[in-house]
């Protein structure tokens, strides 16, 4: 798979990742942390990768290209 996500998206989804850990740490309920536990972690390994295999699906593609 190629790269398809950009800074910017990886950016917002590692800052949403932050929050879903600090509320799984704050505790919201062991269903809802649960939740937010594992998009955390799908969100963090997307943005490290920068791949994301809903984008493909949708064929999205926030990467920056160079003019």
């Amino acid at each position: 798979m190629k790269k398809n996500i950009g800074k910017t998206d990886m950016i917002v989804r590692l800052i949403l990742a932050a929050i879903f850990v600090i509320l799984y740490f704050i505790g919201v309920g062991k269903l809802l942390g649960l939740i937010l536990i594992i998009l955390a972690i799908i969100l963090v390994l997307t943005a490290l990768t920068r791949i994301c295999p809903l984008w493909y699906i949708f064929r999205t593609d926030t990467l920056d290209k160079k003019a």
